[in-house]
């Protein structure tokens, strides 16, 4: 299930998203998830979907590599889907059983489980064509301003970078884990599902064991290294914006402007 997980792993291109300055990306980034937000017809959710499919056209990635990670999340997403297909109330299209599918149900399952769908893609997206080193200055650069207000911009930047760095590190440390209770007897597959719920807890709490341990590790690391946020740090590549990161924000400003022209006119 969990197997070929993409979110949080860097691809390397020689594509225009690649070459784009990391806050550019991050900021079309928040825009698209603000149009994801602001969704509420199928006019948007086309036009969102167009966009995004754009982007990952133009980054070179193929689009087995971007279902590849949203496997998991297309599950949740069905899961979303049909609890809103039979749960929310309105106008009776069809019936399953004691259970009524309703218009204002299949409208709302479909824009909700899409809307989930393309917020994880925009983190695919992100993280495949942006080194963490880069993402780590984009997300500094754009939170400096709350330094003035004492926020600890270059640690939040780090944490959320190292997040994202570490899920295919997690992902494929629950795979070995489950390799190894398997050859050990640990069946994941078969049983009712109480049995299937207590077989992974021989998963999580080494799991969680290997976590802390890292963490540990790599807080250690930093120590050693003197690392003490961005005081003294200095850059080999600053950040700066070139041509193609104006043509990238002017599109977003066209992009955000048709989703709210769409919205009012829905």
């Amino acid at each position: 299930m969990i197997k070929g997980i993409s979110i949080g792993n860097y691809y390397s291109g020689n594509s225009i998203i690649h070459k784009l300055d990391p806050r550019t990306k991050i900021i079309f980034g928040l825009g698209i998830i603000i149009a994801l937000f602001l969704m509420n017809n199928y006019l948007i959710l086309l036009w969102t979907t167009a966009i995004y499919s754009t982007l990952v056209f133009l980054a070179g990635l193929s689009i087995r590599y971007i279902f590849r990670g949203l496997k998991i999340i297309f599950i949740i997403a069905f899961i979303i889907f049909l609890v809103h297909l039979f749960i929310t109330p309105g106008y009776a299209i069809a019936y399953l059983g004691p259970f009524s599918i309703t218009k204002e149900g299949l409208d709302r399952g479909i824009i909700i489980s899409l809307r989930l769908l393309l917020l994880i893609g925009v983190s695919v997206l992100l993280t495949a064509t942006t080194p963490p080193l880069r993402l780590t200055d984009g997300l500094q650069s754009i939170l400096a301003p709350l330094k003035k207000v004492k926020v600890p911009t270059s640690e939040l930047a780090l944490m959320v970078s190292i997040a994202l760095r570490f899920i295919p590190t997690f992902v494929s440390e629950t795979e070995r884990i489950i390799k190894a209770q398997s050859s050990r007897g640990v069946d994941f597959y078969s049983g009712s599902i109480k049995e299937r719920l207590e077989n992974v807890i021989p998963i999580l709490i080494p799991l969680f064991i290997s976590s802390f341990k890292r963490a540990e590790d790599l807080a250690t690391a930093m120590e050693a290294r003197c690392y003490r946020g961005e005081e003294g740090r200095t850059k080999l590549y600053p950040l700066k914006y070139g041509t193609v990161d104006l043509v990238a924000f002017v599109a977003l400003i066209v992009f955000v402007g048709v989703v709210v022209v769409l919205r009012a006119v829905a």
